[in-house]
């Protein structure tokens, strides 16, 4: 009986507490796409294999895998870590704006966050506004500090009753007439069926961890490089959180301004070390 086989019926208990059966397929896709190569895979998947029992978390294998590739190579273990990454971005939500305002404004997006915007009735707190071409989009961040946590379908009704008085406003604009206005829903975690339901059934278009397919939070993040400073796991907890109220979200911004450390109090030497990870992060 092969290693696979043995371990076909684990039942393993996910973030959110549903039970599923251990896919070693899995952790060997999300170790591959965090650039690990076959050896280290399989010497991750081995030793996982080895501690694998019933009810065992999937946060006690994504541990000894981070803990793993930590080992062979920082950088990738980033890369791996990046959902908790994110989380770490907490607990207000504001960095998590700034990021995804960044994302966009890598796609070639006119950004600007924490806008404060005249509706038809009221004034609103719009997290993103994003322009191109003909194009002008409403953005709304929600961030949780929970894995577990999924944006019910009440998310989607709130905004879409924002996003529908801003745009009552906005089609009275001069040269607003011909253009495409559209609601925008970013999230960490992920939907529940009625908000996808529903946003898809109104026009909003909604982008989680791992949805749309092509297009999600994760694909973004990986087909760009803008990895949060909190995948580095040569800063300390308080390191990131200084380097954070600076406003600053990207390991990218590390890599263009290596003074930001010094300013931060780290000595020189592990100012080498971060920044190495840094540049590695960031494919430079």
């Amino acid at each position: 009986m092969s290693h696979s086989q043995a371990h076909r019926e684990i039942t393993i208990i996910k973030m959110n507490g549903e039970e599923t059966k251990f896919d070693q397929s899995k952790l060997r896709t999300s170790l591959k796409r965090s650039g690990a190569n076959n050896v280290v895979i399989q010497q991750v998947i081995d030793e996982i294999e080895l501690s694998l029992h019933d009810g065992m978390s999937t946060k006690e294998i994504y541990k000894t895998a981070f803990r793993l590739l930590r080992k062979s190579s920082p950088p990738t273990a980033g890369r791996y870590k990046l959902k908790n990454a994110i989380l770490e971005l907490g607990p207000t939500g504001f960095p998590f704006e700034k990021f995804i305002g960044k994302i966009l404004k890598y796609e070639k997006f006119e950004t600007k966050v924490g806008v404060i915007i005249k509706g038809h009735c009221v004034n609103h707190e719009v997290d993103v506004v994003a322009q191109k071409d003909n194009k002008h989009f409403m953005v709304e961040c929600k961030f949780h500090s929970e894995l577990g946590r999924k944006c019910n379908v009440k998310v989607p009704l709130y905004i879409q009753s924002r996003y529908l008085d801003i745009e009552k406003q906005w089609s009275k604009k001069d040269g607003h007439e011909t253009k495409f206005h559209q609601g925008w829903i970013y999230t960490n975690t992920r939907f529940s069926s009625d908000a996808v339901e529903f946003g898809m059934c109104v026009g909003l278009m909604l982008v989680g961890w791992d949805y749309p397919k092509k297009d999600s939070l994760k694909e973004r993040i990986d087909n760009s490089g803008l990895h949060p400073i909190t995948c580095l796991t040569t800063l300390t907890k308080d390191e990131k959180q200084k380097l954070l109220s600076k406003e600053k979200v990207l390991c990218m911004e590390l890599c263009n301004h290596p003074e930001l450390l010094k300013l931060i109090g780290i000595s020189e030497r592990r100012q080498k070390n971060i920044l190495k990870e840094a540049h590695q992060l960031c494919g430079i």
